[in-house]
């Protein structure tokens, strides 16, 4: 037991999951770990708005990166980044990149993703 002259233990900076996406684990937008976003018209003024995770996301989402790069890059775990990242969708803040899973009753556009996975080099 600390002594009234001991340091207090350090508690830990990190919020938890819950709390930074209100309790929701879910968004309106199908975000797999491979999709795609991007900010297509910087707003400074929008960025200064948002919560520092959202805005940490927001300003990776400047070059184009997936979900699962945003999660690694900004060391928030998966859910939480498609929550944050399907808000900022919903305000028009980032576009979300179709996957070929948008497209899985196209055949046509399954059969070009086909040819040119063949063409790649082994």
């Amino acid at each position: 037991m600390p002594g009234p002259g001991d340091p207090l233990p350090r508690r830990s900076r990190r919020i938890r999951a819950y709390a930074l996406t209100g309790g929701r684990t879910s968004t309106r937008h199908q975000l797999l770990v491979e999709t795609l976003v991007s900010v297509p018209r910087y707003d400074p003024a929008l960025s200064d708005a948002l919560m520092p995770e959202s805005r940490s996301l927001y300003e990776r989402a400047r070059t184009r990166c997936s979900i699962a790069e945003l999660s690694v890059g900004l060391d928030l775990p998966l859910g939480v980044v498609r929550v944050l990242i399907g808000d900022l969708a919903t305000q028009g803040a980032v576009f979300v990149h179709p996957t070929a899973h948008a497209y899985h009753h196209d055949t046509n556009v399954l059969e070009r993703i086909l040819d040119g996975l063949k063409r790649l080099p082994a």
